[in-house]
């Protein structure tokens, strides 16, 4: 994750963080929460031929 990233993210609120004077703390497990919230669960083959039938 890039600085600029993290900062967009303070910016636009989507993360909690503190504001010490003109640092921003962000906890590790706050961290963690978000960059699991974008996890994305690997497909199988069973999964890829299952959802091409129902379309």
């Amino acid at each position: 994750m890039s600085e600029r990233y993290v900062r967009r993210l303070v910016a636009e609120r989507r993360i909690p963080f503190h504001k010490l004077g003109r640092s921003v703390r962000i906890k590790a497990v706050d961290l963690a929460a978000h960059v699991e919230s974008g996890r994305v669960e690997p497909l199988t083959a069973s999964g890829v031929w299952r959802d091409q039938r129902v379309a």
